[in-house]
C-alpha cells in the first residue's frame, strides 16, 4: 500500500487524485491533506480519509475545522492534528509515514513544501506547472539529487 500525502485536497485535482484512491481500494492510504480554505470540504476529506495530519490555509479556518471535526471525536474517531499556513503545508509534504506527495495547489503556494518533501526522500507527483515554471530548474536537480522519482501530469 502506498501511502501519500495530498497539498491541494480540496482543489479539483486533489479531488480527482482522491477518486482514484477511492477507485483502488487497498493500493493507496491517505496519511496527510493540506487543503486551501473550504472547511467544509477539508472535513468531509478528514472523516472519509482519516489522515493523520491536515493543514488549512489560515488560523481561523483551523479553528473551523476542529469545531467541525468535534462531533467525530464524540463518535469514537480521533481527529488529525490540525495545522495551518505554510508550516501546516510543509508538515503535510514531509510527513514521515508519506511515500510520495502529490502536489496539486494553486501556483506557486505549493512550491517551498514540494521542495522540502524532495529533501526528505518523497517521490513527487506534480499536478501543476506553476512548481516547473517558478523552479524547474532548481526542483529537477533535487530530484536527481536525492534520487526521487518525479510524475508530471500539469495540465496545459
Amino acid at each position: 500500500m502506498k501511502r501519500i500525502a495530498i497539498i491541494g485536497s480540496t482543489g479539483s485535482i486533489g479531488r480527482q487524485c482522491l477518486s482514484v484512491v477511492d477507485s483502488l481500494p487497498g493500493r493507496f492510504e491517505v496519511v496527510a491533506l493540506a487543503a486551501g480554505s473550504n472547511v467544509v470540504l477539508a472535513a468531509e476529506q478528514v472523516v472519509r480519509y482519516r489522515p493523520q495530519i491536515v493543514s488549512v490555509a489560515t488560523e481561523k479556518a483551523a479553528a473551523e475545522l476542529r469545531r467541525r471535526l468535534e462531533g467525530q471525536r464524540s463518535q469514537g474517531g480521533s481527529s488529525p492534528a490540525i495545522l495551518f499556513g505554510s508550516e501546516g503545508v510543509e508538515q503535510v509534504a514531509t510527513h514521515p509515514e508519506a511515500e510520495m506527495l502529490l502536489s496539486a495547489a494553486v501556483g506557486v503556494v505549493g512550491l517551498p513544501a514540494t521542495y522540502k518533501a524532495i529533501e526528505c526522500g518523497k517521490d513527487i507527483a506534480l499536478a501543476n506547472k506553476e512548481v516547473l515554471v517558478a523552479a524547474g530548474e532548481v526542483v529537477m536537480a533535487a530530484v536527481a539529487r536525492h534520487g526521487v522519482a518525479c510524475s508530471i501530469a500539469a495540465r496545459r
